[in-house]
């Protein structure tokens, strides 16, 4: 068993900060499946023309491609059954399926607020250009007036946040005693958000930095030992 998979990179090579990647990565680590990581830019989407996308994550076991952090989680379920699963239900899936969305429409542009403008500076220059140019033509703005209303955007995160807080209150993991793929759709946002920006975004006793925190310790620590743009 051989699994590889292109993983988005920053200007050094070490720092990786997609919320995608990370969901795929905390979701090999849950089956106890080990993987090799291939730097990816986004410049570089000659490299996964194979895939017949461009995105990461692009999972390859053997003759295997998987894209999309979703499909990859089907699929270790479905292929490696016999090892922890990710989803213990059809009920669960469809859960995980929900908290993904609105990690997506809710959560990720709550952070994109927060956060867009320091990605530019964690880069290459050929992708900071890239990536520049790509999305303040989408926003019809620089980066930093995106982001300059911090203090209203913390706001907006926090009331982004209170359904997942008010569950993580109850539960404890989304996925109830334990976290199962749902938690890792969500911990990918804070992933990104934690190594690819400055500053912190959660107060020390939010319920949902604890939250945080216990993931960050899995796998031996794999989210917690990440590398950082910006160490604090």
């Amino acid at each position: 068993m051989s699994l590889r998979m292109y993983d988005l990179a920053g200007a050094d090579s070490a720092v990786r900060f997609s919320p995608y990647c990370w969901r795929a990565k905390m979701a090999l680590a849950h089956k106890g499946l080990a993987v090799e990581t291939i730097p990816w830019r986004f410049t570089e989407k000659d490299s996964i023309a194979f895939s017949g996308q461009e995105r990461v994550p692009v999972l390859l076991d053997g003759e295997n491609t998987v894209t999309d952090s979703w499909n990859i989680a089907l699929y270790l379920d479905e292929t490696y059954g016999d090892r922890p699963a990710l989803f213990d239900s059809e009920a669960a899936r469809a859960a995980g399926f929900f908290i993904k969305r609105w990690a997506e429409l809710h959560l990720h542009p709550a952070l994109v607020r927060l956060i867009v403008a320091d990605i530019v500076d964690a880069l290459d220059p050929v992708d900071g250009t890239y990536f520049r140019e790509s999305r303040e033509a989408a926003l019809g703005m620089t980066l930093e007036d995106y982001c300059r209303a911090r203090d209203d955007n913390l706001k907006a995160l926090d009331v982004c946040l209170a359904p997942l807080r008010s569950s993580l209150k109850v539960t404890g993991f989304l996925g109830g005693l334990a976290p199962n793929c749902a938690d890792y759709m969500v911990f990918g946002a804070f992933q990104w958000a934690r190594c690819s920006s400055r500053g912190e975004l959660l107060r020390p006793d939010d319920p949902v930095a604890l939250w945080f925190g216990k993931l960050l310790a899995l796998f031996e620590g794999l989210g917690a030992e990440a590398p950082r743009a910006f160490p604090a």
